[in-house]
C-alpha cells in the first residue's frame, strides 16, 4: 500500500508545481498591470496613502492628502517603495514563471523559444521609446496647419534659420577641432612630465562640471555692464583695469559665439585628452626609439608617427564629442537664451516646441539634426570595426 501511494503523492505534487508556474506567470503580469496603472497616476503616492490613512482611521489626514495637502514627502516615499516593488518583484514574478512554463515543453523547444522570453521585452521598450518616437517625429515633421507638405522644411530656409545653421556649423568645427586638437596637444605634453597624474586632474576637473554649471560660471566670466559702472565680470574687471573700456562678449555677433564654443572646449578638452593620452602610452617605445637613431625631432616624431598610429583613436574622440556638439543646448539656453544670433537648432527646437507650440517646426529642426549625427555615427563605427572593435 505505502509502495503505490508514493507515486501518487510525487504525482499529486507535480501536478501542483505545473499548476504554480503558470499562476506565478499570470500574478507577475497582473502586478505588473496594475502597478503601471496605479503608477500613472499623477497623484498616486498621495491617494495610496490616503487610502492606508482611511484604514487607520486618520480620516482628516487622508481628506488633506486628496486635496494636495499633509504628508506629501511621505507620499513619495510610499510610491517610490510601490514602484520598486513593482519594478524588481513584478518582473522577477513574471520572468521566473514564464522561464519556468517554457521549461515545460519539450526540449528542443525550449532552445528556441526560451531566448525570446528575454529578448522581446527589450525589443518592445526599444520599439516604444526609440522606434515610435523616430517614426512619429518624422510624420509630425510633415503636418502643416494649411495643409502643404513641405511647409515646415520650407520655412527651415528663412535667414532667421540659416543663421542656425551656420552656428551649428561654427560650433561643429571650432568646438571639435579646438577640443580634439587641444586635448591631442595637452596628452603629448603632460606624459614627459614629472607629476603626470597631477597635471591631467587639473585638466580633466572642469569635465566633472555639468553645462549648466559651467555656463552659470562663466557668465560670471563674460559679465558686462555699461562703461562707467563697476565690472564684477572677470574679463572686464582685467581689461578695464588695464585701462581699456568694457567689451560686451556675448552681446556683440558673431564672435559671441566663439566665446560660447571656448566654454565647450574648457570642458571637452579634459576628455580628449584622457582617452589620446592613453593611446599614445600605446604607442610601441622601440619605433618611437629607432625615430630618434634616425635623426627625427621630437616634433616629427609626435606629428609624423604618434599621430597616424593613434588616427583612431583621434577620429573616436572627434565624432564623440562632434555627437555632443550638434545637440549642444544648455550654454546656449543659459547663456544667452538664444539671442544675439547666439542660436542653435537644439535650443530652437526646445522654444518651437514649448514657447511657441509648433510641434511641426520642432519636429523638422529634430529630423535635420537627426539627419546631422547620423553620418558621424556611421564614421564612428566604421572606424570601430576597422579597429576590429565589434566586428
Amino acid at each position: 500500500m505505502a509502495a503505490t501511494a508514493k507515486p501518487k503523492d510525487s504525482v499529486h505534487e507535480s501536478l501542483g508545481r505545473r499548476l504554480l508556474v503558470p499562476l506565478g506567470a499570470i500574478l507577475g503580469l497582473l502586478i505588473l498591470i496594475i502597478g503601471i496603472k496605479v503608477l500613472a497616476d499623477p497623484l498616486a503616492g498621495q491617494h495610496l496613502l490616503a487610502n492606508i490613512f482611511d484604514a487607520l482611521g486618520n480620516h482628516e489626514g487622508a481628506e488633506a492628502l486628496r486635496q494636495g495637502q499633509g504628508e506629501a514627502g511621505l507620499a513619495k516615499l510610499l510610491l517610490a517603495s510601490v514602484a520598486l516593488v513593482i519594478g524588481v518583484g513584478g518582473i522577477w514574478l513574471m520572468y521566473t514563471g514564464v522561464s519556468a512554463l517554457v521549461g515545460l515543453l519539450p526540449p528542443r523547444w525550449q532552445g528556441r523559444i526560451l531566448p525570446w522570453v528575454f529578448v522581446v521585452p527589450a525589443l518592445l521598450l526599444l520599439f516604444v521609446y526609440l522606434v515610435y518616437p523616430t517614426v512619429s517625429t518624422f510624420i509630425t515633421s510633415f503636418t502643416c496647419s494649411d495643409g502643404t507638405l513641405f511647409c515646415n522644411y520650407s520655412q527651415l530656409l528663412t535667414p532667421d534659420f540659416l543663421i542656425i545653421f551656420r552656428n551649428n556649423v561654427v560650433w561643429l568645427v571650432l568646438g571639435t577641432a579646438g577640443s580634439v586638437g587641444l586635448g591631442l596637444v595637452i596628452a603629448g605634453l603632460v606624459d614627459r612630465v614629472h607629476r603626470e597624474a597631477l597635471a591631467k586632474t587639473f585638466i580633466f576637473l572642469p569635465l566633472a562640471i555639468s553645462l549648466v554649471g559651467a555656463s552659470v560660471i562663466w557668465r560670471f566670466v563674460y559679465q558686462w555692464v555699461p562703461e562707467g559702472l563697476p565690472q564684477y565680470g572677470l574679463l572686464n574687471a582685467i581689461v578695464t583695469g588695464l585701462g581699456g573700456k568694457p567689451i560686451a562678449f556675448i552681446q556683440t555677433p558673431p564672435l559671441n559665439t566663439v566665446f560660447l564654443i571656448l566654454i565647450f572646449v574648457w570642458l571637452q578638452t579634459g576628455f580628449a585628452m584622457v582617452v589620446l593620452s592613453a593611446a599614445i602610452k600605446g604607442v610601441s617605445a622601440e619605433i618611437l626609439e629607432a625615430a630618434r637613431l634616425d635623426g627625427a625631432s621630437e616634433r616629427q616624431i609626435f606629428f609624423g608617427i604618434i599621430v597616424p598610429i593613434i588616427k583612431g583613436s583621434i577620429i573616436t574622440v572627434a565624432t564623440t564629442i562632434a555627437i555632443s556638439v550638434l545637440k549642444i543646448f544648455d550654454i546656449v539656453f543659459v547663456m544667452t537664451g538664444g539671442k544675439f544670433e547666439t542660436d542653435v537648432v537644439a535650443n530652437r527646437m526646445f522654444a518651437e516646441m514649448f514657447q511657441f507650440l509648433n510641434d511641426g517646426r520642432a519636429a523638422a529642426l529634430a529630423v535635420v539634426l537627426f539627419l546631422a549625427v547620423t553620418p558621424i555615427i556611421f564614421i564612428n563605427v566604421r572606424n570601430l570595426n576597422r579597429q576590429g572593435i565589434g566586428s
